[in-house]
């Protein structure tokens, strides 16, 4: 896939270089990441396979190149927009649709997790009977067909994050409510490549498709990590969970990188790494990436391996840049939202309250270029990427989950490489916390206080990526009261804390932006203060989902904490499905640092389920969804309303504004 080269003078073409493949590559050998990988070996899709999207007339004509001169292929390549033909064009696009189709197989039978298909031509321009875009086969278009027809999927989500609007793709899926398409591209009100009407929010489906069509443009260049965020946050997760995918197929172009002279945008690789981890809740963790474009080869390859090192298991690093959308971001977001609510009940009920602040930041404010355990998943240029089993890389947490219980009879629904760590190094400094809470004097909630701390510590120091805790239902306020206070004096800098269930917030905290304490079972929905939130557990499964994407991820993100304590308290309420996609969403702005602390009496299939998220399998689904209670809805709207001047990535234009204005 290395082989196709541009033999001619052609500016506009020569970015589609095979370079981009052997610097990618070369940087995950580099770090590593290439041998902690499965390699699966890429075959040419047989022209069955290509007819499942393109026409025999088109396969007939590209077989054909194999034997035409420099003029010739140059003629041909002129009757299509911005494409060139090679003599080893037919053979390389066909090895990357079927590196695509290895993929696929290999995640759907079992054999893998998830995996990156690294190849070249790209392919989501491609149409039906056209080249186009630099693409010849439509790669994405082709594995879902073939998820569909071999191995009976009805769900499938393909998310396009290159910064070209994939037409390819949307043409073959706009009737086709099976397939869920999401594309934000670089749009600039029809003015940027490939300029098509089509390409706008207005444009949802068709027929039984309605709806099914998501485009997000981007008017401005310029975007960054709070924009791609909260595109996530406020549009396609909130849809994606509701369409409840069986596989997930992304287009991953990292021309929308900082840095790349097609997207001219400021998201700097390791957003990727948090878009890829956000899409990991989803379809039991089966994401199938395949390379889309990328014309800058440093952000290309850095953005590569922060998918990769995703796709394996590890923590995504922070986010650099003010988490504040800018509001061109905004406009683009609630045109999406207001197209797609027919058609969607996860976005009929949000839309009313919260208004957008008269500023969101300067231009001055925007983000600097920065370019400088479990299954994983190996690469190569003509490879497919997917997930095996292998040592950590250096530097990264020795342990990725580990369990601190009093009893051991959770045994057996934990994962098996999760180790259970004690606490007898600790038992004099438990003592002296012993004396701040009469509920800590009991053996049994010294001894629980004693392993937790331990574990804290753990965590604190880098040794271990996430754990679980437990104390008696008696003394759990105390306990979380020590593990808040202990984080703080061993230097955490940033604290969230979930608490759910009846755990009020420690009187001795104080609103110094140190601690953000986020109470779910609260009485009523209110912000008591900046960094103290307040919220009934949401009645509906819908209302939970909604809670989470519109107000827990928003202020994660802008909080930016450095750990985060999930207390599930007496009477917390949360079904195991619910706690367990809670668990896993609030890794990702954390890089995994979460230690969650539950009860002693819990049960042992919730410990367990809260051990396989933070260990970084998917949680499972919530059920049907439905619709959100009025009161649900009221109350996130009143939070959100409170909350968005303070926390910017709360932000939604209200429901009046008008983006044909």
């Amino acid at each position: 896939m290395t082989a196709p080269r541009l033999l001619w003078e052609d500016p506009e073409c020569a970015i589609e270089r095979p370079e981009r493949l052997t610097s990618a590559l070369g940087l995950l050998q580099q770090r590593g990441l290439e041998q902690r990988c499965l390699r699966v070996a890429a075959r040419e899709a047989s022209e069955a396979e290509l007819g499942l999207v393109h026409s025999p007339e088109y396969v007939a004509l590209l077989r054909g190149t194999q034997a035409l001169g420099t003029e010739e292929l140059r003629a041909l390549s002129g009757q299509f927009d911005a494409v060139y033909f090679h003599p080893s064009t037919f053979h390389s696009a066909r090895l990357a649709a079927g590196a695509g189709l290895q993929l696929v197989d290999a995640v759907l039978t079992g054999a893998v997790r998830n995996g990156l298909a690294l190849v070249r031509p790209p392919g989501h321009h491609s149409q039906r009977a056209a080249a186009n875009g630099f693409c010849v086969f439509n790669n994405v278009a082709i594995a879902a067909r073939h998820a569909q027809q071999t191995h009976g999927l009805r769900r499938i989500l393909i998310v396009d994050w290159d910064i070209h609007h994939g037409q390819g793709i949307q043409y073959t899926f706009e009737d086709d409510p099976s397939v869920l398409y999401f594309s934000w591209h670089r749009y600039e009100h029809g003015r940027f490549w490939p300029y098509l009407p089509e390409s706008d929010a207005s444009a949802v489906g068709q027929g039984p498709g309605l709806g099914f069509t998501v485009n997000l443009p981007w008017n401005q260049v310029g975007m960054g990590n709070a924009d791609y965020l909260a595109a996530f946050l406020h549009v396609l997760l909130p849809l994606a969970f509701e369409f409840d995918p069986e596989l997930v197929l992304v287009s991953a172009g990292f021309d929308s990188a900082i840095g790349d002279p097609e997207g001219q945008m400021q998201a700097t690789p390791e957003c990727f790494a948090h878009l890829t981890q956000l899409l990991q809740a989803l379809a039991g963790g089966r994401v199938c990436a395949l390379l889309e474009g990328g014309y800058n080869l440093e952000s290309l390859s850095e953005s590569v391996c922060m998918t990769v090192q995703t796709l394996l298991g590890d923590p995504a690093p922070p986010l650099s840049g003010p988490m504040v959308p800018h509001r061109s971001a905004l406009e683009s977001i609630q045109s999406v939202r207001a197209a797609q609510a027919p058609h969607w009940t996860s976005l009929q009920q949000q839309d009313s309250a919260p208004v957008l602040s008269p500023s969101t930041r300067s231009p001055e404010e925007r983000p600097s270029p920065l370019l400088s355990e479990g299954p994983e998943s190996k690469t190569a240029a003509a490879q497919a990427m997917a997930a095996a089993p292998s040592a950590l890389l250096d530097g990264l947490p020795t342990v990725r989950t580990a369990v601190a219980l009093t009893s051991l009879d959770t045994a057996p629904v934990l994962p098996p490489d999760i180790p259970h760590q004690e606490g007898s190094a600790l038992e004099e400094e438990t003592q002296s916390w012993v004396s701040l809470h009469e509920a800590l004097a009991t053996d049994e909630a010294t001894n629980a206080l004693g392993k937790l701390l331990y574990l804290l510590d753990r965590i604190l120091d880098g040794k271990v990526s996430s754990g679980i805790a437990a104390a008696p239902a008696s003394a759990a306020a105390a306990t979380l009261d020590v593990a808040v206070r202990r984080s703080l004096s061993r230097g955490a800098q940033r604290l969230l804390c979930v608490a759910v269930g009846r755990l009020d917030r420690p009187s001795h905290l104080a609103d110094d932006g140190t601690t953000l304490w986020l109470s779910i079972r609260g009485k009523e929905a209110a912000a008591l203060s900046m960094f103290h939130v307040s919220m009934p557990l949401p009645g509906t499964a819908v209302g939970f989902l909604n809670f989470l994407l519109a107000l827990v991820l928003p202020l994660a993100y802008s909080f930016r904490p450095d750990l985060v304590l999930l207390a599930l308290g007496p009477d917390h309420g949360l079904r195991a499905p619910q706690a367990a996609l809670l668990a896993s969403l609030l890794r990702v702005p954390v890089g995994c640092r979460v230690l969650a602390l539950v009860n002693e009496g819990s049960t042992p299939q919730l410990a367990g389920i809260l051990a396989q998220v933070l260990h970084g399998e998917a949680p499972p689904g919530l059920g049907p969804l439905g619709m959100a209670s009025p009161e649900d809805t009221r109350a996130l709207v009143r939070l959100r309303g409170q909350l968005e001047p303070q926390w910017k990535m709360l932000q939604l234009l209200p429901e009046c504004w008008d983006p044909t204005a």
